[in-house]
This record gives structure tokens, C-alpha cells and sequence, in this order.
């Protein structure tokens, strides 16, 4: 828990702090003022994307005192810090919050935020389960405030300009795509005490109570009071890749094996694959955090006409030879032809997010974007937990 010391140092910080007119008050070049609720790796990076790009951050909030030092020697003097969230959004001249927490949080934070007011930038996945997922969506719409969910694909221009392509017809009918993810990645599952001040009550938030454990503070993404694991964390943003230049829409049903390699303790898989059903095609998501061989993300759509090539260096096309006269005549594309880097615009779904709380329009990743995004990967998990194919009916409910 945090101590008395810290916590009358944080509330003397915050009263020093100025105070700032929100933008609904102020001209349009003005700078935005926002507050960060969540400040370690995910959380940082945005913290300084959105001062990058003009904003001014003027409120901090997080449960760990090293992340929440480092986030203000990042931000402008002055900086309000705070461990309750509750106190942030009650800080006057707040345009907009940041969301960057473990994904438990995001259901609760996001309602707070909105009877708050605030415009929210909210990290993915939207949601811990598919029953928040409706109801954050429905929470969004009986409001007016603008919600963008991180997942910045949807800004990158080489994801769009493969879109188009798939419009136009490049690759002709497509009938599986391939979605991946390798990284040798070591986990830290790492017992010992924690440096600094954390507060465990607070972190633990609506999920089960439990005493204190430093390696669920340091990995939660391993642990299902958390997270999803990488099923959600890293397949909202393929899997939504995949539906939206498909048009396919949310999963019919999904599969899934995993298993958990070096990794004793941790609860989700670090190396699964997952098939998802959809009315025209199958996709396949796999992802093993034990090997460097083709690192990175990737996904790959295979056409009758040809096969579409996207990772972060940007989109590759790659036209099909045609049917093979005999077998084990026909050879690979060896050479795209078409390409497309990627920009390396990294803050372009922040100004996104930006530019919509201006002018009051709809962000490129709204909230019921985000539900579709991480359906089929809940589904995925349920699977694997249950051991059974999972389905949805009509209605879209989950049998």
C-alpha cells in the first residue's frame, strides 16, 4: 500500500499545479490539456506521443510511484500527480484522459471517465470479456463524448492503401488469411520485491482480492483476473485488420490450442493457434513468444489472383502464377508487384484522436469497432479454456 509520506507529497504536488480552461472554452488552435491514467511502458509512450503532437499534459495518475516519477520528469512543470483516478478526473480543465491500465481497469475507468465528461483515448483491447464489450459500447453511445480506441492500425497508411486494393479487387476471391506473431520474448516473472511504492489494493481494482505478488504486478498479461493474455492484447489489432479489409465482420465460431513454454506460474499461453470460422473464409492467428524466426507481426491474405503481404514494413502484393499444369510444376512469386512502405507516421491515430475532439466527429476506432476487434480472440480464449469449439448464433450470443 502507498504510505502516508508519498501520498501528502503527491497532494502537494497537485496543489501547485496550475489550472487549465478546457477546450470546448478555447479557440482552435489552442492546446489540448489531458490527464494519463496508467503510466508505465503502453502508457508512457502515448504520455509523450500526445505532447509531441501539441497537447499538454497537465494531470498524471498511476499506483507505482517509479512509473508515476517517470511520467512527470516526461511532462511539463507543474504536472498534477495522483494515485486514485477518481482525484484526476475530478481536476478541473481536463479535455481529454489517456487510458493506458491493465485491461480489468478499462471497463470501470471508461464509465468513471465519461460521468466525468472527458473525451477518452482508451489502449486495447476495449474490454476484459465479451458482456463488457456491449456494455462499454452502449455506456459510449448514451453520451456525447469521443472515444478512440488504440489500436493504431487503423491510422497506418499501408493497412489502408491494402484495403483499397482488396476493394478493387487485387486479390480476387480471398480463402484464408494468416495472421502471426513472434517475438523470443522473456518474460519477467520475477519474484523479488518490488523497488518503489506500490499500491496493490488499488492495482487489483474489481479484480479478485489477493495478498500482494510481484509477479502479477510485473506480468498481469500473464494472468486472467487480468488480461486476455496476447490473445487480445496483440489479436484485437490483427484480427480487426483482418475483418476490416475483409468485411467479414465478427468470428462464427473459433478454435484454439496453446500452451505455455518456459513460462511456470503465468496462467495464458505464450504459444497458441487459433481458427476462426467466417461465412466466405478462415483466418488463422498464431503466435509464439519463443522463437525469432520471421519476427514481428504479420498477416497474409491469399487470393485466387494473388496474396497480400502486410507487417510493419508496410504491404507487398505478390500476383498468383494460375493453376498448375502438372503437379509440382508450378513456381513461387518471387518478386511483389506492388508496394507500399509504411509511412512511419507513429502518432497518426493519436492526432486522429485529436483532431475528432475539435471537431466533435467520429474517430477512426470507435467503441463497437473495438467489440468486433476482440470478439473473435475472447471466443478464441474460451475455447482454449473450455476445450471446445465456441460459436455464435444469429443474435451474436455465444453458445
Amino acid at each position: 500500500m502507498m504510505n502516508p509520506n508519498r501520498r501528502q507529497f503527491l497532494a502537494g504536488t497537485a496543489a501547485a499545479a496550475p489550472v487549465f480552461i478546457p477546450s470546448r472554452a478555447r479557440g482552435a488552435n489552442e492546446r489540448l490539456a489531458y490527464g494519463t491514467i496508467g503510466t508505465g511502458n503502453r502508457g508512457g509512450y502515448l504520455n509523450q506521443a500526445f505532447q509531441k503532437i501539441g497537447a499538454q499534459c497537465v494531470a498524471l495518475c498511476d499506483v507505482y510511484s517509479p512509473y508515476l516519477e517517470k511520467a512527470k520528469a516526461q511532462s511539463p512543470r507543474g504536472v498534477k500527480a495522483y494515485v486514485d483516478y477518481q482525484e484526476l478526473l475530478a481536476q478541473p480543465g481536463l479535455d481529454f484522459v489517456v487510458i493506458a491500465t491493465p485491461d480489468h481497469q478499462h471497463a470501470p475507468m471508461l464509465y468513471a471517465a465519461l460521468a466525468a465528461g472527458k473525451d477518452v483515448y482508451l489502449e486495447k483491447p476495449l474490454s476484459l470479456n465479451l458482456t463488457q464489450s456491449a456494455d462499454m459500447a452502449a455506456a459510449v453511445r448514451k453520451t456525447d463524448r469521443i472515444v478512440q480506441i488504440g489500436m493504431q492500425r487503423r491510422s497506418m497508411e499501408s493497412i489502408i492503401g491494402a484495403r483499397k486494393m482488396v476493394a478493387e479487387g487485387a486479390l480476387g476471391k480471398i480463402s484464408i488469411v494468416k495472421a502471426a506473431w513472434n517475438w523470443h520474448f522473456s518474460l519477467p516473472l520475477d519474484a523479488s520485491q518490488l523497488p518503489g511504492e506500490l499500491d496493490w489494493e488499488r492495482f487489483l481494482g474489481p479484480a479478485p482480492k489477493r495478498p500482494l505478488d510481484p509477479v502479477r504486478f510485473r506480468w498481469w498479461r500473464g494472468f486472467w483476473d487480468y488480461s486476455g493474455g496476447n490473445m487480445t492484447d496483440q489479436g484485437t489489432h490483427l484480427m480487426d485488420v483482418v475483418q476490416w479489409i475483409t468485411g467479414a465482420g465478427a468470428p462464427a465460431s473459433a478454435v484454439c490450442e496453446g500452451r505455455i513454454v518456459n513460462a511456470a506460474g503465468v496462467e495464458v499461453p505464450n504459444v497458441f493457434s487459433a481458427v476462426f470460422e467466417y461465412p466466405d473464409l478462415l483466418a488463422t492467428w498464431t503466435l509464439d513468444y519463443r522463437s525469432t524466426f520471421d519476427f514481428d507481426w504479420s498477416i497474409r491474405f491469399v487470393g485466387e489472383e494473388a496474396v497480400l503481404q502486410l507487417d510493419r514494413r508496410g504491404l507487398r502484393l505478390y500476383r498468383d502464377g494460375g493453376p498448375s499444369p502438372e503437379p509440382w510444376t508450378q513456381r513461387p512469386s518471387e518478386d511483389p508487384v506492388k508496394e507500399l512502405p509504411e509511412s512511419g507516421q507513429s502518432e497518426a491515430h493519436q492526432q486522429n484522436f485529436l483532431d475528432c475532439v475539435r471537431s466533435r466527429m467520429q474517430p477512426n476506432c470507435p467503441v463497437e469497432t473495438a467489440a468486433m476487434a476482440v470478439t473473435g480472440p475472447h471466443m478464441a480464449n474460451l475455447a482454449f479454456r473450455e476445450q471446445r469449439r465456441v460459436r455464435r448464433d444469429l443474435s451474436g450470443r455465444i453458445i
